[in-house]
């Protein structure tokens, strides 16, 4: 069997990663391609994974713990993915609180795996606001120092910082954030995208795909601060059955769950990293996301309004206890259950990461 091409895309919560998976999995496939995706969560249930299928795409999910520490899943997943549909490309998504991926997952891959995958250059994704929260002090961060630690090593181990969003930036603004990252992060090479608009999407698919140097930056990583960055989020993941007896405004609806969330966190001082919803029913699909606790809601896809049951699913990533993070969820939840609406919750899963455990961990480039 030839060698798959092997493209994993890091980043931090809500840099946009599941969105980039999708864009650049249908660009491949326009260019004749067959593409599998691997989507990564601490827990099942996972908003992604949905999104992903419910496009029509080859997607498996890894859960219970980063690519680093189910290093031996992720191979026999991707394994998976060859035999069953011999995929010219594999994209894998880690979770977003994961560092330290080039010394645990890709200098494994190169070493031990070097005549299955062939791994395209690291690419971390960012959100233009994370990035600036990771070059503080230039602007102030709202982060708790352990998570921007996190960030920072993230886009200090990349081989291409990839920033998206590009849409909500104008020519001045790009020009200042490319001086600052040059300043910080001198001789990364630096790519402006929009993986909703797909602006960009096909020149860093070429740029990746063109190049076989990768895993070239192996980063010290207090392994203490880490895990505390991790553990200072309340995690959950949620699945229930909604009904309606009268046709209803679904965009509205999962707007308004999302709403109380950033709500009744912000009562409690905790700082949103990532809530999403998904809303699948009658055949289609309705997503929202909140990428931070001031940030701006985004609903993509619509659900008709005469659909009376939706299965509905919730991710939240938010600095408070995983009690807390459940509380404030089923509140949400029983708040939009007006008359006529009734939500069961089918499965609901709260914890905060335990310390990482990587199965590998290398100490020099490959």
């Amino acid at each position: 069997m030839q060698k798959t091409q092997l493209i994993l895309v890091g980043g931090f919560l809500g840099a946009g990663k599941t969105t980039l998976l999708a864009r650049a999995a249908i660009t491949l496939i326009s260019r004749g391609m067959s593409v599998g995706l691997i989507t990564n969560d601490q827990a099942a249930e996972l908003v992604d994974t949905d999104i992903l299928r419910q496009a029509g795409l080859n997607v498996r999910e890894i859960a219970g713990g980063c690519f680093c520490c189910r290093f031996d899943q992720l191979i026999e997943t991707a394994n998976g993915l060859r035999e069953t549909s011999a995929p010219h490309i594999i994209i894998g998504e880690p979770v977003g609180s994961c560092t330290d991926l080039s010394a645990t997952v890709l200098q494994p891959i190169k070493d031990i795996y070097k005549d299955d995958y062939q791994l395209a250059p690291f690419s971390v994704l960012v959100d233009p606001m994370r990035l600036w929260e990771a070059l503080e002090p230039r602007r102030a961060s709202t982060m708790h120092a352990s998570a921007r630690y996190i960030l920072r090593k993230q886009l200090e181990e990349a081989d291409i910082i990839v920033v998206n969003k590009v849409d909500l930036l104008d020519a001045a603004e790009i020009s200042e954030l490319t001086g600052a990252t040059a300043e910080v992060f001198p001789g990364k090479p630096l790519r402006f995208i929009s993986a909703l608009t797909g602006a960009g999407v096909g020149e860093w698919l070429d740029d990746i795909l063109g190049s076989t140097s990768c895993g070239n930056n192996i980063v010290d990583v207090d392994y203490d601060t880490y895990a505390e960055g991790e553990a200072i989020l309340g995690w959950l993941n949620a699945a229930a059955t909604v009904t309606t007896s009268d046709d209803i405004d679904w965009t509205a609806f999962g707007i308004s769950i999302i709403e109380i969330i950033r709500r009744e966190s912000k009562a409690v001082g905790g700082d949103i990293a990532h809530v999403k919803i998904a809303l699948d029913g009658s055949g289609a699909q309705l997503s929202a996301n909140l990428t931070a606790t001031d940030g701006t809601i985004r609903a993509t896809g619509t659900l008709p309004a005469t659909t009376h049951q939706a299965h509905l699913t919730v991710n939240a990533r938010v600095e408070m206890t995983p009690e807390e993070i459940s509380r404030i969820v089923e509140l949400a939840l029983a708040e939009v259950a007006v008359s006529g609406v009734t939500i069961e919750i089918d499965t609901i899963c709260s914890l905060s990461p335990g310390r990482p455990t990587p199965t590998h961990r290398y100490q020099q480039v490959v």
